[in-house]
């Protein structure tokens, strides 16, 4: 019987699979994973080509379900659901941060910030304060009016870290979030990042870059599938 995780767990996974056919064979892309995260962490995820950290942020993320095991966010199991339910939790409790910052180039500053406010049916007052508050936080108030095309590769990544803070969800989910990014930019970026932890903002980071990962709280390397923590890690 599955216990309830407790108040300050915002991640837990237990004994969790996942499992692809290819070919006629099973691959275990993911293979008895066990990870609490709780209220305040930033954890990385690190790990090279190929080892399941793609997999276990799908997961993490609400777009995949596992095979088999336990899948516990925010207080509720979710290992289970439906597409449609999964696509509604994603929407209210993740913030995505992506490498390529996935803005659309047609849209300002706010407008991109506004779009998961949007598809949460917050109304459109409250979605241009919360979205400009978004922006205040990553320093961009003076940009809220700028597309893409006239801001730096660092001010675009910020937008989308706004974007991802947006309606205060409970966990930021980074897929390399210095991927695209020039090495200054990237440990600008990085800094900004640890702010937002530090503000008590609960993070969850996927890369395969050690200098990346050691910005981290907590480490936990992947590898053909299976999860290994570091001790020691500093808070």
């Amino acid at each position: 019987m599955a216990s309830k995780p407790t108040t300050d767990e915002l991640i837990r996974i237990k004994q969790l699979s996942k499992n692809y056919r290819m070919g006629g064979e099973t691959l275990k892309a993911l293979d008895d994973v066990t990870l609490t995260v709780r209220q305040g962490d930033f954890l990385a995820i690190i790990g090279p080509s190929g080892s399941g950290k793609s997999t276990l942020m799908n997961v993490i993320g609400c777009l995949d379900t596992p095979s088999s095991g336990e899948y516990w966010l925010d207080g509720e199991e979710i290992s289970k659901l439906r597409d449609n339910k999964l696509a509604e939790i994603r929407n209210r409790k993740i913030g995505f941060i992506f490498q390529g910052f996935n803005l659309l180039s047609k849209l300002t500053a706010i407008e991109n910030v506004e779009l998961p406010l949007i598809y949460r049916g917050v109304p459109s007052k409250l979605r241009k304060q919360q979205a400009i508050e978004a922006l205040r936080k990553v320093g961009l108030e003076d940009r809220i009016h700028h597309r893409p095309v006239e801001l730096s590769g660092g001010q675009q990544q910020r937008v989308a870290i706004a974007r991802a803070l947006a309606g205060n969800p409970p966990i930021l989910l980074a897929d390399e979030p210095t991927g695209a990014l020039d090495t200054k930019t990237g440990k600008e970026v990085m800094g900004f990042i640890k702010e937002l932890n530090a503000l008590g903002h609960t993070i969850v980071l996927i890369t395969h870059d050690l200098a990346v990962s050691e910005q981290a709280k907590r480490v936990v390397r992947i590898k053909d599938g299976r999860l290994d923590e570091e001790e020691g890690r500093a808070g």
